[in-house]
């Protein structure tokens, strides 16, 4: 018998696959009700923030030949509502699915903030703190290139909550590893890399950015080899387990970022294409792992061997 399973701090996960943070809102937009969300390895839920926000100027995403562009911005109707109107429905419906909650703020104190009140609802197993968002005016990456704000933030966060925590990394810093690094310095027990890449496309007719808000994140199978590269660097200098994700579509997919140094992994813009991504990915990972060869997907995590 293959196995898929995998565990890490916070989240026994029956499979490897999780929809990155956004993708199915909180449980409650239209492609999370194509399937039984019990098959995935976990839930990713939209990011928080204190008080409701709109997100950015429509119109918000522009799907391209090559990937998506996307400046929703961390739209939500803030953690007070965020817990007692979706996430405790959510927890009833679906009572074991771990559940791991996107953390967002403009200043340290609103981070600290809402990972307390998401803590202390019980209704979550972990934390991702999203310090690198693209697309948003404040807070968001803007915290996420500095190695020493991400340290103190994310020790601040550590002190205040009793959950596991997930650093997300931006890629769009020179030195992914640096940033790790001040994650894992501040106490992180896990890292989520790479959010979207800073992109912008012209309509060359009208000679405007296509996004509302002219640039935005571009996730999709054409940032994966950047994706990969990072998480490989990152593994082979910290000891927290990794959730990938950048353009993961295909079971061969997951088995590149976890020989890269990823334990599990998001998917995020391949649902455009296949609501259903997630448990079709999983679907297919045994009988791939059984023609590799392989009776545990753990123990391919960091083995890329190198030239």
């Amino acid at each position: 018998m293959t196995n898929i399973h995998v565990s890490l701090p916070g989240l026994a996960l029956k499979n490897p696959l999780m929809p990155a943070s956004g993708t199915f809102g909180f449980g409650d937009v239209p492609v999370a009700k194509k399937f039984d969300l019990n098959e995935l390895g976990a839930m990713i839920i939209k990011t928080t923030t204190p008080k409701a926000t709109t997100g950015n100027p429509q119109p918000q995403i522009a799907v391209l030949d090559d990937g998506v562009l996307n400046s929703v911005g961390l739209t939500n109707p803030g953690v007070d509502a965020v817990i007692s109107d979706k996430l405790t429905k959510f927890r009833q419906n679906y009572p074991a699915l771990p559940i791991m909650a996107s953390v967002g703020g403009d200043d340290e104190a609103g981070y600290v903030e809402v990972a307390q009140k998401l803590a202390s609802s019980k209704l979550v197993n972990a934390l991702e703190i999203n310090v690198s968002c693209p697309n948003v005016a404040r807070g968001g990456m803007s915290f996420g290139v500095h190695p020493d704000v991400i340290e103190e933030l994310t020790r601040k966060i550590k002190d205040a909550v009793d959950l596991p925590i997930y650093v997300k990394l931006t890629p769009n810093v020179t030195d992914v590893v640096e940033i790790a690094k001040a994650a894992e310095a501040g106490g992180a027990d896990g890292l989520s890399m790479i959010n979207t890449l800073l992109g912008m496309h012209i309509d060359i007719k009208t000679r405007k950015p296509v996004l509302g808000h002219n640039m935005g994140g571009f996730s999709g199978h054409a940032i994966k080899p950047i994706a990969v590269r990072m998480i490989a660097q990152v593994h082979q200098a910290t000891n927290l387990p990794i959730i990938g994700m950048g353009g993961i579509e295909s079971a061969e997919d997951v088995v590149e970022f976890i020989l890269a140094g990823a334990s599990a992994v998001a998917v995020g813009t391949a649902h455009f294409h296949d609501a259903l991504a997630c448990p079709h990915i999983a679907q297919a990972l045994p009988d791939l792992l059984k023609k590799l060869h392989v009776d545990d997907i753990n123990d391919l995590v960091g083995q890329v061997e190198f030239n």
